[in-house]
This record gives structure tokens, sequence and C-alpha cells, in this order.
């Protein structure tokens, strides 16, 4: 590959040279001009101090130098040296500093007298360790491929520096677009232990934070690295998909390690350093060990190169050179044919090419070249160079080539490419970052080992609405948890279930709430229409009693029942009945308190006066003939009507004081998950109310005792009777209710509540009432005085013996 390298650049200053000559040794490229590009390539690879396979220096004529509208009558020289060794970098690169043979750096006039920018060097370690000296002159050094570290967009530590291949973070981005798109999350990522590696691995960190993908894996290759140990590691963590951000040296040792380990069916990720390797596709078992995708520069095919190519291998080439101790360029590479040098690594075609272009348009802006001729009297420093370098933009083979802020190119696409069974890089999609990043690939071409798309994952994907809980130190090991119902599980948090708001709801494994719905009973709720009709009903027999009562008010019958108490009770009874209507429709404040206030006010009326009527019947039937004068005050002075009325009185003073400083609210039943039923704030009313129910209670249970002691009275005057199996009959229907109430939710509690409230007025008018109705309407014979007389005096007969 780095053969090529110098071929390329000939290609951009050089014609076909007619005359086949030897060509003297030499330990640099030179060619002189009136302005110098200096060149430093890393033309082959030295770990030592031994050199082998170095080309042989080719002399060239004049592309640019030849074009009536770049630089016109200006010739651009250049001086290349081999850039191989760490340990064997500053001969040439002080050879491009000096003048002279001396090097004074902070002598203007004397240094970078022609030099006017710099084209390479080969890796981000050997270009940290150059540029500094190209930089403190900003002598403009535009890299073309290797040195993509993202340190070198930093313009305050790399103030001229420019390259023509993208940083590494355009690199992971695509590696991060692999992952996304193929849904791999647990994978390796393995990288070449130098400035360039491990700036790649700290961009990787970066893009996958907080993300689904989780770094399983990651080791530094150097020269010692063991490497079947290493496929062993990740082998034993289950890893799929490996990153191999490396180069094309140290990927070779790495594939060929998985071949020996018998390592199959993996994905293998290359950056663009051995992604179009010529000899690792074709060697045997490479389908075993999996698929290889990789990122590549495009092949742009430059003009005129293969033509070039052929007419350098046909000159003559000088036999056993001397070896030079400074990376000398001086090799016999007649084993290199042409076809080897043209299908090496086209990638870098274009690279090297707009390269040196954009140090040419830069150079024509700063001596103001016109039509056919240029402004040599202007002194040119490397300087002004960089000033038009960073603002050139031109067309260059269908391609805009300028530069961003940071002097990262803003043209040029990535290939992505697949090694298919031919042993070939087969071109599946691509990667374009300007205007608008976009990532294409078409994933029907790739032919998977073992026709089956890979997978790569610590811990399978919970299914929807099961959260994931950690275990471990990676996010992508999880053991999955449904989640309850009430709550759900947002794709922006799959750790955590989110509870429901009070007013959704959700079942068991969801992913979204649903809206509660709010339940009440309705006016037109079929039940509602019963107790309803129940309730008519019930007012149209206080009307009708009410009536028949009237117009027999002087008869025997009506004034044993109470006479003018009868009708307090029967209104109190129409009054009470209001309350039940209120149970239905939404919920209010208004209609909480309408549920219980007239009821309770009223009742306690009506129980009062039935406590008050077997009091009175107690009294004169058994206190009486014992106790006269107890009979005689209870009935000179009213005692009855003052009992109602002060039983009234504290009633509605409770209810008042109750209802003003915390009237019962709108409560909200949420025991149905699907559902918000609304009601009133039943037990929390009746626990504040308490008094007031303990005084209904009493007179309930007075009321049932006095009565009780008058069962024995005469039939007709028996209104005892009826006044125990009423209270008796009431007690029932609140037990009952209040038991019922406990063990349901909803709105059956306010539709028992309203039946509980009709059943104690039907109870009390259809018991108290309805027997004497009987006796006025179909027994007349006994509502008689004389048959009234007849009874007491028997009673009183019986009762003295």
């Amino acid at each position: 590959m780095f053969t090529l390298i110098f071929v390329y650049l000939c290609l951009l200053c050089c014609n076909l040279h007619a005359e086949t000559k030897c060509i003297p040794k030499t330990s640099e490229f030179k060619m002189k001009g009136d302005y110098l590009l200096g060149g430093l390539f890393g033309i082959h690879h030295v770990n030592a101090t031994l050199h082998q396979n170095i080309p042989e220096a080719i002399i060239c004529s004049r592309e640019i130098n030849n074009s009536t509208s770049l630089l016109p009558n200006v010739t651009l020289g250049y001086e290349i040296f081999d850039h191989c060794s760490d340990t064997k970098n500053f001969p040439g690169i002080f050879s491009l500093m000096s003048v002279d043979g001396s090097v004074q750096p902070w002598k203007e006039s004397a240094n970078f007298s022609k030099v006017i920018a710099v084209v390479g060097t080969g890796t981000s370690t050997t270009t940290m360790t150059v540029a500094p000296l190209f930089m403190m002159d900003l002598v403009p050094m535009v890299r073309l491929f290797g040195a993509s570290s993202s340190v070198f967009s930093r313009k305050q530590n790399f103030p001229s520096f420019l390259r023509t291949v993208h940083p590494n973070k355009y690199f992971i981005e695509i590696i991060w677009k692999f992952l996304e798109k193929f849904k791999w999350t647990w994978v390796a990522f393995l990288y070449i232990d130098d400035d360039y590696g491990r700036d790649g691995l700290d961009l990787f960190v970066k893009k996958i934070k907080d993300t689904e993908i989780c770094l399983a894996f990651t080791h530094g290759l150097k020269e010692d690295t063991d490497y079947p140990k290493l496929i062993k590691q990740m082998e034993a963590l289950r890893i799929n998909v490996t990153i191999v951000f490396t180069t094309k040296w140290t990927a070779e040792r790495l594939i060929m390690s998985a071949i020996q380990q018998n390592v199959t069916n993996k994905v293998w990720i290359a950056v663009d350093a051995w992604s179009l390797h010529k000899e690792l596709p074709k060697e045997r078992g490479i389908r075993n060990i999996g698929t290889v995708l990789g990122i590549a520069e495009p092949k742009i095919k430059i003009p005129g190169f293969d033509d070039f190519v052929f007419s350098f291998k046909a000159q003559n080439q000088c036999g056993n050179p001397e070896q030079d101790p400074f990376c000398n360029q001086m090799c016999n590479c007649s084993s290199l044919s042409a076809e080897d040098i043209i299908t090496a690594d086209p990638s870098f075609n274009f690279p090297v090419y707009s390269a040196v272009y954009a140090v040419a348009h830069a150079l024509h802006a700063v001596l103001q070249c016109g039509a056919g001729s240029c402004n040599k009297s202007i002194k040119v420093y490397p300087h002004m160079v960089l000033e038009e370098l960073t603002k050139s933009k031109f067309t260059l083979l269908n391609q805009t080539v300028h530069f961003d802020d940071n002097g990262d190119p803003k043209f040029g696409p990535y290939a992505i490419v697949f090694w298919n069974e031919s042993g070939d890089a087969e071109e599946i999609g691509s990667y374009t970052f300007h205007p608008e990043h976009n990532f294409d690939i078409n994933k029907s071409k790739i032919h998977w080992h073992g026709d089956k798309e890979p997978e790569s994952f610590c811990s399978k994907e919970c299914p929807d609405g099961f959260m994931k809980k950690q275990e471990g130190v990676h996010k992508c090991c999880f053991s999955c948890t449904i989640c309850p119902k009430g709550t759900y599980l947002n794709t922006t948090d799959p750790y955590n279930c989110i509870e429901c708001e009070d007013k959704e709801w959700s079942a068991k494994g969801s992913t979204t709430c649903n809206i509660r719905q709010l339940e009440y009973v309705q006016f037109s709720d079929p039940t509602a229409i019963v107790i309803m009709i129940g309730t008519v009903i019930l007012l149209a027999f206080i009307v009708a009693i009410s009536v028949l009562f009237a117009l027999n008010y002087n008869t025997p019958v009506v004034r044993s029942a109470g006479g003018p108490m009868c009708f307090l009770i029967l209104g109190c009874l129409g009054l009470c009945s209001i309350s039940v209507f209120f149970f239905f429709g939404e919920p209010s404040v208004a209609f909480c308190v309408l549920r219980y206030f007239p009821f309770l006010l009223f009742y306690t009326v009506c129980v009062a006066c039935l406590f008050a009527r077997s009091f009175q019947i107690i009294c004169i039937f058994k206190i009486s003939p014992n106790f006269p004068n107890i009979s005689r005050i209870w009935t000179k002075y009213n005692i009855h009507w003052i009992f109602i009325s002060a039983a009234f009185l504290l009633q509605a003073i409770l209810l008042v004081i109750r209802f003003s400083l915390d009237p019962p609210k709108q409560y909200k039943d949420k025991f149905y998950f699907d559902r918000i039923i609304l009601g009133c704030e039943l037990n929390k009313f009746v626990d504040d109310s308490l008094i007031s129910f303990i005084l209904i209670s009493v007179l309930i249970f007075l009321s049932f005792c006095f009565s009780y002691a008058g069962k024995d009275l005469p039939k007709n005057y028996n209104e005892a009777k009826a006044i125990t199996f009423c209270m008796l009959l009431l007690i029932l229907i609140w037990v009952t209710f209040a038991t019922f109430a406990t063990i349901v939710h909803g709105k059956d509690i306010d539709v028992s509540n309203a039946v509980a409230t009709l059943s104690s007025l039907y109870s009390l008018l259809l018991v108290y009432f309805l027997p004497r109705c009987y006796i006025i309407l179909f027994k007349p014979e006994k509502n008689t005085e004389q048959y009234f007389q007849d009874l007491i005096q028997s009673y009183t007969r019986s009762y003295s013996q």
C-alpha cells in the first residue's frame, strides 16, 4: 500500500517521460521548482534498523506545472522522504526545514524560503512527533491517511494542520450506526495500542454512553500480544461482534489467529486501514470465522493513473542498490507488476490527489494568479498558504473540496464493504457526511455465514412491559420482571416501572396507562329508576294516608295512632324521602349534604314521635293505675311535644354544625383499577357525625324498650306491637346495610344506601300506618267508641286481677 503513495503523488506532478534510463542512487525524491511541496510518507513499515522492499525513485515531468489555468508559469517542485520509522523520522524532516544544511527556527528570512506546505505523515503517533516542528511557523501540514486522531482537530494545538480524510469521530459514528442497525449490543473493541487506537477507544466509549450498547471487552494490540489467549477470552464472554480499530499488519495477525483458533460465526468490523486488504479475504478458512464488514475510502478513479503506472514499470530499474542508513528509497522493485500497483489499494487515490491540489489552489490564490500568469513578486510565506487553504473550495473529480474550521474535510463519503465469498471487498452501502449525515446499506447483499443474521447480546431483550434488572457491571446483562398493574414501562427508562397517575390505570405488563373512567350511579341507571319509582310510590302512599287520616281524624283509630302526631310523622317521612333522589347523579358537596341532612333530621323527628307515642301508651295503661300524677303531668304539660321538639332542635344543631364545618365531599373510590367510582365520604361522615347517629340509635332503642313493654295491650290499642316491630325492622335494615357496606365497593354502596333509606321509610309507613288504614277502610265496625271502650274495660279488669 505504501509503495503506491509515492506513485500517486508523482502522478500529480508528472507526465509520461519519454526517455528510459537508469535512475541514480539518492536518498530522497526531488524535483526543483519555484515553490517546494514537502512529502513525508511511510513507504514501508520498519520496526527495527533493517529495511526491506524500499521503493526506488523515478524521475517525473510535470502535470500541474503544465496547467494553463492552475499556477500558470509557476513551477511546483517537491522533496519526498520515506517516513518509515519512529526512530528514523528526523533526518528527512530536518532536511525539509533546513536551508543549505542549517536549521534556524527563529530566523524568518532564512527558514522555509520555498517549502510552502508539507504532505504527510502516516500515523497519529508519528504525526504528533513531527507536527509541532511545522506548527510553530504555521507551515500547512496536510494529512492524507492514518492521522485521524481527534486531537488534530484542536486548532490551539495544531493551528496549521489539515487533512483530506475524516477524523476518527466519523469512523466511530459509522461503527455505531452498524451496531444500531443490526441491534448488536454486546461487542468487543480491539485497537492498536498507540495514539490512533486509544483515541478511537475513547471516542467509542463516549459514543455508546447512555445507549443500549455495552463494551463487553477491550484490549490494546501490541507486538507481543497473545492472540490465542485474547480470542479465548472473547469466546468465554460470548461476544459475536468485534470492532478491530487497528492497522493492516496488526489486523493480519488477529485474523490469522482467529482462523487458527477455529473461531466461527462472528462479525468483524474493519476500519479503512485494513478493510480493503487484498490477501486476507482470500485466506483459506476466512469464511469460517464469520462475516467481515468494513469502512473504506471510496474508490475514485484518477484519470491517467493506469497509463502512468504502466509507463513507470517500463523504465529500466537499477539493480543491487545499496541500503541507505536513513530509510533510503533505493531498492529493486522489479517484483512488483503494474497490475499489482493498480489493484493494490485504490482507496488512497483521492486523498493524495485532493491534498496536493488543495495546496496548489491555495498557492494560486496567494500569488493572485489570473489569466495565464501569476504575481511571482509576492513573497510567499507558509502562513499565507495556510490562510488560503482554510478558505479553499474547488471541484475535483465531481467532489467539492473544502475544509471546516478544524481543518477536517467537508467532502467525500465513505464506502461500506463486505468481504464476499469471492474474496473481494464488495461495496454494499455508503455513509455521506455533507450536507447531512446519511447511512445507507443494502442488507440483502450481505451473505452471513450460516445464512442467518448474527445476534450479539448479553441478555435477550425483555418483552414489552417487562423491566430490566441489571445483573453485574454491564447494563446489557439483566433479568426481566413484569411490571405490576398500575404501572407501565416507558421506552426511555427500561429499568423502572413507572406508576400511573391517579386518573390512569394499567394491567400487568403494560407500556402505557389508560385513562380511568369516572363511574357513578346515574339517573338513567335501571337500578336508580326502580328506586326512584319506589320513592314516588312512597310519597303517593304518604299523601293517600294523610288524606285518609284527615277524613277520619275524629275516629278512635286515628286518635289512638297519635292524632296530630300522625300527620307530623307522615310529613317527616315525606321530607326524608327527598334524600333518596340525591344518591344518584355525579356526587357534589350539595348532593352529599342532601343525601344525609334531610333524612337524619326528619327521621329523628319520626323516631322521637314513636318514642313519645310508645311512652304515652305505657303511661296510660300501665303507669297511670299506680302513678296517676305522672300521667296527668305528661298530658297537662304536653311533655311529648316538648320531647319531640327538643330532639328535633338538638339534632338540627348537631347537623348544622357538622355540615357547616366540614360537609361531606366527593370521594374517589379506586378499588377497581380500571375506573374511579365517585361517591361521598361516607366513612368520614359517619365518624364525624357519631353524636347524631347515637341520638337516633338511643331513640330507637328506647322506643323498642317501651313498645316491647306494651306488647300485651288491647289489640286495637296495640300500637306498641307495631312500634316494636317497626324498630326491630329498622335495626335489621341498618345492620344489614352496615355489613354490606364493608364488603362492597363503588357505586354499589350508594345503591345499597338508597335502598336502606327507602326501606326504613317503608317499614315505618307500612308497619305503623297500614294496619290503621285497613281498619278504617275494611273494618269500620272496629273504628267505634263503644268497641274501644269495651276493649279498655276488659283489659282493666284483667290487669287488676
